[in-house]
């Protein structure tokens, strides 16, 4: 299964609509990983841009995944 690259970009004030761009895609996490962290650090600090690595069947999977609305988890008290 390849490792899919993805910019990932959320309109201000719409959190729950996220914009999704294919950047690259790879069949080695170690390679995909590195392209990553290079796209990240090329970002600047106040960047409403996400760099995402999924890894998936197909593309269809992986932009199913990152489209999920995930609750944040809750911290316990001992957690904190």
């Amino acid at each position: 299964m390849p490792y899919y690259i993805y910019e990932v970009t959320t309109p201000e004030g719409m959190e729950l609509v996220k914009n999704l761009t294919l950047i690259n895609e790879f069949d080695n996490f170690k390679q995909a990983k590195q392209f990553a962290r290079e796209k990240r650090a090329e970002l600047p600090q106040d960047s409403r841009v996400t760099i995402k690595i999924m890894f998936a069947d197909n593309q269809l999977l992986a932009e199913e995944q990152l489209m999920e609305h995930r609750e944040k988890p809750v911290m316990m008290e001992h957690e904190k």
